[in-house]
């Protein structure tokens, strides 16, 4: 279907480490299987920094290029053999800003129809953008990778943007929750139902007060580094360790010992490769099932940013002041 939008304005990235420079340009009409859709508004992620800042090779994203994988907006127009969207209808999706794949930092943009889903009913815009990125991790660590059942024991290192959506995704599923972080994250993790725990304790300690010295059935770690040292030592015999940032270097003694497996989530292989872009629109309408029926709500930081003040938005995750997701308000 043809559409009357020919243009759009986008922040353009033309250097690693430099300011986005706002650029009028021509908006690409969606051919076969692919969705035009009128941005409202867009994360911003830690990777983006990355991104940004050209420290990250496995998202592949050549220059000049435009940023932002989350998006939320409106359906302008759909391309030929697109049955599951029309004009007008709201989503939402990871869908872009890696890969050489425009990024969501513009008044339009012209996605693959498998990335998206419709938004769910009960959230705005702007809560709608926060979510795909840290859900789709979380949901793939938690249920493809290591299948959590109801009454299980599910640990949880790091309460941010993942952690916070894996904690509720775990309670949905019926299994007890208990998350890592420090002191200040722990009323959040309370509110959302689960057992805080001092990340100064040591994997022993919590093992040992939470479990008897049992372990944990699976524990996804968000944070990486010493996180997955600490899952390790946290596990049950026969659990699942679980993490999306496990890139370095581990000792798999304690996780051989206690008959224990590992995962790891890369969450973007669908956007990088082509291959299984229809289960990451299979997994945000689980999203929408589970926020319409309350059990996941996205954390949002309360302060507005638009196209004039993204670059304060990507101080706030630079400084790590955000309390919530960074949103950027996208408007013509």
């Amino acid at each position: 279907m043809k559409t009357t939008a020919t243009t759009m304005d986008a922040l353009v990235l033309n250097e690693h480490n430099s300011h986005f420079v706002r650029t009028r340009m021509a908006c690409r009409a969606p051919v076969t299987g692919e969705v035009l859709v009128r941005v409202k508004a867009s994360s911003v992620n830690p990777l983006d920094l990355k991104i940004k800042s050209g420290q990250a090779p496995h998202a592949r994203h050549p220059l000049p290029a435009i940023l932002g994988m989350d998006v939320s907006g409106v359906v302008e127009a759909v391309g030929h053999g697109v049955a599951a969207f029309k004009p007008g209808d709201e989503v939402f999706g990871m869908t872009g800003g890696v890969g050489g794949l425009q990024g969501s930092l513009a008044t339009f943009v012209t996605v693959d129809a498998d990335l998206l889903a419709p938004k769910p009913d009960n959230l705005t815009m702007r809560e709608a953008a926060a979510l795909p990125l840290v859900f789709i991790t979380a949901w793939e660590g938690l249920v493809d990778r290591a299948d959590v059942k109801a009454r299980q024991k599910v640990l949880v290192i790091g309460a941010g943007g993942v952690g916070h959506v894996a904690i509720q995704i775990a309670r949905a599923l019926g299994a007890e929750v208990f998350a890592v972080d420090k002191s200040s994250k722990h009323s959040q993790i309370e509110e959302l139902c689960a057992t805080a725990i001092d990340r100064d304790q040591t994997a022993e300690e919590y093992v040992k007060d939470h479990t008897g010295g049992r372990g944990f059935d699976v524990v996804y770690d968000t944070v990486g580094g010493s996180g997955i040292d600490a899952a390790f030592n946290a596990v049950s015999r026969f659990g699942h360790v679980v993490s999306c940032l496990g890139w370095g270097t581990h000792s798999l003694a304690p996780l051989s010992f206690r008959a224990a497996s590992y995962s790891g989530v890369f969450t973007l292989l669908p956007i990088l490769t082509g291959e299984g872009r229809a289960h990451h629109g299979a997994i945000l309408r689980e999203a929408k099932r589970l926020v319409e029926a309350g059990k996941v709500t996205p954390l949002l930081d309360a302060r507005r940013f638009n196209f004039e003040t993204v670059a304060e938005a990507y101080a706030e995750i630079e400084n790590r002041t955000a309390r919530g997701k960074i949103v950027v308000d996208v408007a013509e």
